[in-house]
């Protein structure tokens, strides 16, 4: 299982802002991780969609740190 960070972030005028952050510990494949990290966005903000608060999601693998 990877893990990952998701970054959320809301457009003004052309330039991003990131407006939160999720990490996720473990998940299957980036797809699993992204959607995980919607709904966790969601939920902390009290809204039924991510795109209610962000515009954009960039996802990325954090390195393992088992071992």
């Amino acid at each position: 299982m990877s893990q990952y960070r998701v970054l959320f972030a809301k457009e003004i005028m052309g330039v991003p802002f990131m407006v939160g952050t999720v990490e996720i510990t473990r998940a299957r494949n980036p797809e699993r991780a992204q959607r995980a990290a919607a709904i966790r966005f969601a939920r902390h903000h009290g809204v039924e969609d991510w795109r209610e608060r962000a515009d954009r999601i960039e996802l990325s693998a954090l390195p393992d740190r088992d071992g």
